[in-house]
């Protein structure tokens, strides 16, 4: 072999491992590739805000009455003295005062709701039962149910802060009269008897003692 010829070899030998100790460095490109788009920071999360609107309508208040009629001004005022007040939780409590009493005066027995009831109230109730004893009637009763449920009207004294709410009952019952023989005078033990009553619930707004008194009743 000539010198030239070995020189040749040698001289691409040498290139030969240069060129794979450069892919082995870098390694290898194929292919497209995207150029480098730097990564934008997050922007801060923004925080919303929300305007709030006071003095706006009570929903307690306009749900169950006009808006700005007499008694939402009045129960708005009960609500100024006593802050606590809730005019759907007072509904919901004269719901059950309703049956409470309701089934008291038609079993004859008030010794439960002497405290719920004003004085001359309590003395017409009274006296009805009374009567009934003197004819020798007994009265069996089971409530069925309330159908109707409304506030009708609310007055506020802000002199003395009584406060007044009249709320319309509509419900359905069995009530039964029976003679002394257990003959049934009045009723139909097998047929509900529906009944409507208009009840006015009385209150001096920011006293401690929370109970509210039948001060009038009316059909």
């Amino acid at each position: 072999m000539s010198p030239a010829i070995f020189q040749l070899i040698v001289l691409a030998a040498i290139a030969i491992f240069l060129i794979l100790k450069l892919k082995s460095v870098l390694g290898t490109r194929e292919g497209y590739e995207d150029d480098f788009v730097p990564v934008e920071r997050p922007s801060p999360r923004t925080v919303e805000t929300f305007e709030v609107i006071e003095g706006g309508p009570d929903h307690d208040i306009i749900d169950h009455v006009t808006e700005g009629s007499d008694a939402a001004v009045a129960l708005a005022q009960m609500k100024r003295v006593e802050p606590a007040f809730n005019v759907g939780a007072f509904l919901q409590g004269s719901k059950a005062a309703y049956e409470m009493i309701l089934m008291a005066f038609e079993r004859g027995d008030l010794s439960s709701i002497r405290r719920f009831l004003a004085p001359e109230v309590l003395e017409a109730f009274e006296s009805a039962v009374a009567d009934r004893q003197r004819q020798g009637l007994t009265v069996e009763a089971d409530f069925l149910g309330l159908r109707e449920l409304v506030l009708t009207d609310a007055t506020f004294d802000e002199r003395t802060r009584e406060a007044e709410v009249t709320v319309r009952f509509g419900g359905e019952l069995i009530s039964v009269a029976r003679d002394a023989n257990g003959q049934v005078v009045e009723g139909d033990p097998k047929t509900p008897r529906k009944q409507r009553d208009s009840w006015t619930f009385a209150r001096v707004m920011g006293n401690p003692d929370p109970n509210w008194q039948l001060v009038a009743t009316g059909g």
